[in-house]
């Protein structure tokens, strides 16, 4: 941002990419808008509330109160029943600088506009009909959710230090600085998500490296 925040970070894990819209703040920037290589996409309101839900086989779009506005289907996608709703076009803005426009399954866009110069991010993934199988449910925290949040923190950690760096230039200060308490409090819990969920050990590995690293 204008402001020299952190506006947008894209992730790279083995084959998957994530990318992730935070809002314009210093500290403990809320997450706008995640986007998975997997088709699994979600927008959320400045209140936090879910705007726009996606996955492999359509999406929908929210009003801040959580009812319903619309609901669509992919072309490709199988549902168990009900007719395919075709998609219409969807612009929205995140914020004054990033918005988000939806022409299709592989035709996603993130856009970042500031001081006259734009960028833009193709976040669309198509997902073949063999492809398709059915999500976990909602309440379940899946791969990509733990992976994500490993590299938030870790990210996170990173700035954090960067700022102990130049604020306090001595590395024997800077080596007794103790990360933020919510940092804190975040790492233990992912890392109890690790323990309590049904994962794979090597993803249990991987996270845990990520945040250690």
């Amino acid at each position: 941002y204008p402001s020299g925040n952190l506006a947008i970070i894209v992730v790279r894990e083995k084959k998957r990419l994530l990318c992730i819209v935070q809002e314009d703040k210093l500290n403990n920037a809320e997450i706008q808008a995640v986007f998975k290589s997997t088709g699994r996409n979600t927008c959320y309101y400045p209140n936090g509330a879910v705007w726009i839900s996606m996955n492999i086989q359509g999406g929908q779009y929210l009003d801040q109160a959580g009812n319903r506005v619309r609901r669509w289907t992919w072309p490709n996608s199988v549902v168990s029943s009900g007719p395919h709703v075709p998609l219409s076009p969807i612009f929205i803005s995140l914020n004054r600088h990033v918005g988000v426009r939806i022409l299709g399954q592989d035709k996603i866009t993130v856009s970042f506009l500031a001081m006259g110069q734009q960028a833009k991010f193709n976040v669309g993934t198509k997902v073949q009909v063999s492809d398709v199988g059915w999500l976990p449910p909602p309440a379940r925290l899946g791969e990509d959710e733990l992976l994500l949040l490993a590299f938030r923190v870790k990210i996170l950690r990173l700035f954090d230090k960067l700022r102990g760096c130049l604020n306090f230039p001595s590395t024997e200060q800077w080596d007794k600085i103790q990360p933020p308490a919510y940092l804190i409090t975040q790492t233990l819990k992912i890392l109890q998500l690790c323990t309590t969920s049904d994962i794979s050990d090597e993803l249990r590995s991987s996270v845990r490296a990520i945040i250690n690293a």
